[in-house]
């Protein structure tokens, strides 16, 4: 209760720019439209019982797409809680962006406000909710998967320094850092890559400190438990890119990517696309870089702040590693780690630009130990990212649809088609004319049911026919004919690319088109509800172990 005024001022602070969120209609931005067609595909999905969605049967033209493998799901969950409550697939996404948006900032607080004081993380939170480029997720790119892992950085940072403060083990510690890495491997794939690095020094830092084994033991099973629990997306989604497009498609495409020097420290506002965008780091959070001497200086006289002092450093190798991966100058490392060409973009980075920047931000305040002056700083922080970018707070336009437009067939992908299969064409260009049609022979096809993930036909024929249904094919689709299943079907004929067919001898048959799990994904589940049996297992435990002190 002590932080609540703080916590109070932060979330009208964070209200300020999420004003535009409240008009009607979708901003228009990047990804946005296709982000809310993605989410209705989802719900679909879930809406029939699938607890994992994994295909989109509305998006491609009809055809259907394994893009909800590969993309993060949690925003979709979110997305899907607030539509099951009776918001419109719009209303539901802005939600998404506006309460992760105010999370982001309290949980940057509360971390900092462990071991910064009042002052100088209201700093940090203000300079992480104000930086230019969290307007450029909101309002230019509509990137609901990088606004949403704005939440975990500082969150997993949080629980693990509660963790390292205590004693003993915390079970309420425990859940949040493994929900909190979750939660942040399901928000954005690429981020989380970027981010545990800083995660895995930040446990050695803290060890360090604390010289505690249990908070080791306890930080690092608290992360392995995190990996588990969402193992049934990231473990298709790593081990079943290789059937996509993934790598044709981005293959050197960060290397075109790379961000102006001049950009990283001031860019007019545009809401154009990448290079045209403002890949600006900020003002504020510059000028407190030209005082990292300062602070330094600061903290060497006190042999009390060497701990303070060395994190600084690290928050400090961070931030310029993070400017350094967006430049030119660092081509042969994205040559040499081909791994980083999967993020695409380098300006990527300004996320870890922006959360580095936050926590030096904080330790400059610190480092004046007049509160008086701390509080003036705040004051002067606030007032100015306020005017530097009051006017990022805005959505160049926006999308009026019915919710039809976004649940119905959709005539896109929704990316640059690096989710399609291999073997098909990178984009469909039309509808199909019928969901199954009979490319050979003659027979009469009477549709039983027809879902996201399943078909059911009847067809008679008095002679072998090919049948090819219009469904984009993926590992995982089979063909049952009469219950038996069917093992000659084929997907790369030339002629019908990428699109199941199959063929059938003369008779009535009753053919099931089923999208199943691989053994793979059938493995991936297994570990998460492993990962969930355990932590029942672990709280039930804890509370007897608890009830019998």
């Amino acid at each position: 209760m002590k932080n609540l005024g703080s916590v109070l001022l932060l979330f009208l602070i964070s209200l300020l720019p999420l004003v535009t969120l409240f008009q009607l209609g979708l901003p228009i931005t990047h990804d946005g439209q296709d982000h809310v067609a993605r989410i209705a595909n989802f719900y679909a999905s879930l809406s029939e019982g699938n607890i994992i969605p994994r295909w989109a049967n509305n998006l491609n033209w009809g055809y259907g797409h394994p893009i909800l493998m590969f993309l993060y799901p949690l925003p979709s969950y979110f997305a899907s809680v607030f539509h099951f409550l009776g918001f419109s697939l719009v209303d539901s996404v802005k939600a998404v962006f506006g309460i992760s948006y105010i999370l982001s900032g309290l949980f940057m607080f509360l971390w900092l406000k462990n071991f910064l004081g009042k002052f100088p993380s209201l700093v940090g939170a203000v300079i992480y909710l104000y930086a230019p480029y969290r307007f450029v997720d909101l309002y230019v790119r509509g990137a609901i998967g990088e606004h949403t892992a704005f939440i975990f950085m500082p969150a997993i940072c949080y629980f693990l320094l509660k963790q390292s403060l205590e004693k003993k083990f915390n079970l309420i510690y425990f859940l949040g850092l493994g929900f909190s890495t979750a939660g942040l491997i399901l928000s954005h794939n690429a981020i989380s890559l970027m981010f545990f690095p800083f995660v895995f020094v930040y446990i050695i830092y803290l060890f360090w400190l604390s010289k505690k084994k249990l908070q080791l033991t306890t930080s690092i099973f608290g992360i392995f438990w995190g990996f588990a629990l969402p193992a049934f997306f990231w473990v298709p989604a790593f081990f079943e890119g290789k059937y996509t497009l993934r790598d044709i498609v981005t293959k050197n495409e960060a290397l075109t990517r790379f961000v102006d020097p001049q950009s990283l420290i001031y860019g007019p506002w545009n809401f154009g696309g990448t290079g045209v965008f403002s890949a600006q780091v900020g003002i504020i959070p510059w000028i407190f870089i030209l005082l990292l001497p300062v602070c330094f200086y600061f903290l060497l006289k006190k042999r009390t702040e060497r701990s303070n002092l060395i994190f600084l450093i690290i928050a400090s190798i961070f931030f310029f590693s993070s400017i350094f991966l967006m430049l030119e100058i660092s081509k042969p490392v994205w040559l040499t780690i081909t791994t980083l060409q999967k993020f695409q973009f380098p300006w990527r980075f300004l996320t870890i630009s922006v959360f580095s920047s936050s926590l030096i931000g904080a330790y400059i305040v610190y480092s004046i130990r007049n509160q008086k002056f701390q509080k003036l700083l705040f004051v002067f922080v606030l007032v100015t990212s306020l005017i530097l970018t009051k006017d990022y707070w805005r959505a160049n336009d926006f999308l009026y649809k019915d919710e039809s437009y976004y649940s119905g067939i959709y005539n896109s992908t929704t990316d640059t088609g690096e989710s399609s299969p291999i073997w098909s064409v990178r984009f469909m260009e039309k509808r199909p004319e019928k969901e199954i049609e009979i490319i050979q022979g003659y027979a009469k096809i009477v549709k039983l049911l027809r879902s996201t993930t399943s078909r059911s036909y009847k067809i008679e024929s008095l002679e072998a026919v090919r049948i090819r249904e219009n469904t984009l094919y993926f590992p995982g689709w089979k063909v049952y004919v009469d219950g038996s299943e069917e093992k000659n079907i084929e997907f790369q004929d030339p002629n019908n690319r990428g699109l199941i067919t199959f063929g059938l001898a003369p008779g009535k048959h009753k053919v099931d088109i089923i999208f199943e799990n691989t053994k793979l994904r059938k493995f991936a589940d297994a570990v998460s509800a492993v990962s969930v049996l355990g932590l029942i297992l672990l709280i039930i435990v804890y509370r007897v172990k608890w009830q019998n002190r």
